[in-house]
């Protein structure tokens, strides 16, 4: 296989990680809310069988890969009955925030992993600060390269989808935060135009998103030096 299709591989696996343990996260969280809903459909699992999409999950991701543009996209929504809660608003906001919490916790395991292989030895220390660089790895012969590939994979796509899905436009997660807040004629307006909001973010405001996440790879990356 090319170096290419070594990353975008690497790239799919991640991403299909990291939408399992963000959906998994809302499942278990409104469960512990009192909403049964998400776990009796089994949702509070790891397997990414249970939380595809076609469209979000495979489509999209595989032409952002191809056309080497930033990898975005989503899993089938967990559903969640608000009616369950034992407290309505505080349990809907822990519900949505816990699975962006959830990928920077991801992110947080794998940088620590690449620090750790970093200080490992001189070799893996290349091979971190390589990548770190801009390099892919693919000129390194060291057998820790496809782990170091696979953990920085991880870590990007964690960090993204965390600070993507925390972004206060509906339907993502952070909306769930604000909303609450909001008055009912306001709130009404809010939900009706998000998806077009979110949309025209998506596909207009990539400067935008730029400015949004980079800000978290960038202190990520500078942990990632200190090691």
């Amino acid at each position: 296989m090319t170096p290419r299709i070594v990353e975008i591989l690497y790239q799919m696996i991640a991403f299909l990680f990291a939408i399992s343990v963000h959906e998994s996260a809302h499942a278990w969280t409104a469960s512990r809310c009192g909403d049964p809903t998400a776990r009796m459909l089994g949702r509070v699992s790891l397997n990414p069988i249970r939380h595809i999409d076609l469209v979000g999950t495979i489509i999209l991701p595989l032409v952002a890969a191809f056309s080497h543009i930033p990898l975005l996209g989503w899993a089938k929504p967990t559903p969640v009955d608000p009616r369950n809660f034992r407290h309505p608003m505080m349990d809907d906001i822990l519900t949505s925030v816990a699975g962006p919490v959830s990928n920077f916790i991801v992110a947080t395991g794998a940088l620590l992993l690449l620090g750790g292989i970093s200080l490992s030895s001189a070799s893996g220390h290349a091979v971190v600060m390589g990548l770190l660089a801009g390099g892919d790895g693919a000129g390194s012969d060291s057998a820790l390269t496809p782990v170091v590939m696979l953990l920085f994979e991880l870590m990007i796509i964690n960090i993204v989808l965390a600070v993507f899905n925390l972004i206060p436009v509906p339907p993502l997660d952070g909306s769930h935060v604000l909303r609450h807040f909001l008055p009912e004629p306001v709130l009404v307006v809010y939900d009706r135009t998000g998806i077009f909001a979110l949309l025209a973010l998506v596909y207009l405001g990539g400067g935008l998103l730029s400015s949004l996440i980079r800000p978290f790879v960038d202190f990520y990356f500078w942990m990632l030096v200190k090691f």
